[in-house]
């Protein structure tokens, strides 16, 4: 007579002793089973390479940074690396102007956690596809608690609705506004010491510490021919080598967030605007900021203004003041779909003038005003297609209106 298998009557009594609950016990164990043995996979892949990756967590942030440059925060690996990049094609219908396309920006972070308590972040940027490379921050982060805590070295300044959050992901527009171009400099980062925290559970932040100078005495604003407005964004030091250091300034930023999507808040920014000759010469500026979303619908809003104190030492033509403010609204129209794609619609208007006032004689009119319409595409929370077409208006009759139609793409990693 054949044998059957002791393999296969196994298999029969098994079959026939058990419940469909048992089965479906039997079924969760094997998956997880399964997911425990992917993880060891992924941990013994992470321990031959020295690296344990870490991807983009798309809400987080520290204070107040965008995600890719808070991933140290939250790695894994003491060794953290991400970053941005975005490029655009412009076409403008000046006279004479042909489209083009640049390279914009790509962006490494390098972060390590020496411990919990103790971070190295790092900002590396090549724009204009390598024409420029500069260190936008290299910091010490000193973590004590939620209310408590110190960042020294090269920081992003505490201004704005971008300076701090500038990953292309994060605003809808292919340029970034103007106004937080050439009044607040974005990106605009200083040699200081900073301390920030949350106050309890109030829902308040806040920043606050000494940062290197502006040098507000430079080629855009030398006092003899009139300043351009380039002369705040040029009056930066960020990380020069050997860059000037005899006056700093004090930064401070207060922000409430509440719980119905609002974030409310202001940022000053007083002290040193020459650096060596003349003394005595102050500048004050400060924002006020706005942010509310809800099901798929976002508004920000931003206003800011600079006021120099002493221009007059630096010559009679000197540049004395500059104000202006934007509102972007957007409504993404897949957000009742369930999806995670997006397709953000926006509209932003803009109005500034980099050169409000100079010391004495008539002053440049600057006065500009952009209003920029388009459209964005998230294929992947991480990954932005952009489209928009901006209408720009000077308030001088000499100067000639022009429209610019761009298409791009950014990423965070």
């Amino acid at each position: 007579m054949k044998k059957i298998p002791l393999s296969l009557v196994a298999t029969v009594i098994v079959g026939v002793s058990l419940h469909a609950d048992e089965l479906s016990e039997l079924k969760a164990k094997i998956i997880e089973l399964q997911e425990k043995t992917d993880a060891l996979i992924d941990e013994t892949s992470d321990l031959k390479t020295g690296f344990s990756h870490t991807t983009v967590e798309v809400d987080a942030s520290q204070n107040g940074m965008g995600p890719a440059a808070s991933k140290v925060y939250y790695s894994k690996s003491p060794l953290s690396i991400g970053g941005y990049g975005e490029m655009y094609w412009a076409s403008e219908d000046k006279r004479g102007e042909r489209a083009y396309a640049d390279v914009y920006r790509f962006v490494p972070y390098i972060g390590y956690k020496f411990s919990d308590e103790i971070i190295l972040n790092s900002e590396l940027e090549f724009e204009h596809g390598g024409e420029e490379v500069a260190i936008e921050f290299m910091y010490l982060d000193f973590l004590f608690n939620r209310s408590f805590n110190i960042q020294a070295g090269n920081l992003l300044v505490p201004m704005g609705l971008v300076n701090r959050r500038h990953e292309p992901t994060l605003f809808n527009t292919i340029q970034r506004p103007d106004v937080e171009k050439y009044i607040i400099p974005s990106t605009w980062h200083e040699n200081g010491v900073v301390v920030y925290g949350s106050i309890g559970e109030s829902g308040f932040s806040y920043s606050a510490g000494i940062i290197n100078g502006l040098n507000l005495k430079n080629i855009s604003n030398d006092g003899v021919t009139q300043p351009s407005k380039n002369w705040i964004k040029n009056g930066r030091i960020g990380s020069q080598n050997k860059g000037p250091m005899e006056r700093v300034a004090f930064v401070g930023r207060v922000d409430y967030t509440g719980r119905n999507g609002v974030l409310l808040g202001s940022s000053v920014y007083y002290g040193g605007a020459a650096q060596g000759d003349p003394n005595g010469v102050n500048a004050l500026i400060y924002d006020i900021h706005a942010l509310y979303e809800k099901e798929g619908f976002k508004l920000k809003a931003l206003y800011t203004a600079l006021t120099l104190d002493g221009a007059e030492k630096i010559g009679p033509r000197s540049a004395k003041s500059a104000e202006g403010y934007f509102i972007n609204m957007e409504y993404d129209i897949l957000a009742s779909k369930n999806t995670s794609k997006r397709v953000p619609l926006f509209v932003q208007y803009e109005s500034y003038d980099p050169v409000s006032s100079v010391v004495s004689g008539a002053r440049p009119d600057l006065e500009q005003t952009n209003i920029t319409v388009g459209v964005n595409f998230f294929p992947h929370e991480q990954v932005v297609l952009k489209a928009d077409y901006v209408f720009t208006n000077y308030n001088d009759a000499n100067s000639e209106d022009f429209n610019t139609f761009s298409v791009g793409m950014g990423f965070i990693f």
